[in-house]
């Protein structure tokens, strides 16, 4: 009898491969007064309450969607471990 070895899954096209350690810090720059509720509550999702306040956020697909949803308004750096 043949072994069939079996090959390891491949991840999807777009897949983006683990990001381990990696951090980000979102700082809130421009007041969402007059954008759409759904703004201000991802801006609260995130840990941001009045301007200038930051939140070290590990960088993980949910974070950085939530971020894309109000890039106009939040400054991001990369950093090392909090």
């Amino acid at each position: 009898m043949t072994e069939v070895t079996k090959k390891a899954p491949k991840a999807p096209k777009g897949a983006v491969p683990p990001a381990g350690d990696r951090y980000i810090k979102v700082t809130l720059v421009r007041s969402l007064i007059g954008y759409p509720p759904v703004q201000r509550e991802t801006a609260k999702g995130l840990g941001l309450r009045k301007l200038h306040s930051s939140a070290v956020l590990k960088e993980t697909p949910a974070v950085l969607g939530m971020v894309n949803r109000i890039v106009h308004a939040v400054k991001v750096e990369s950093v090392e471990k909090p």
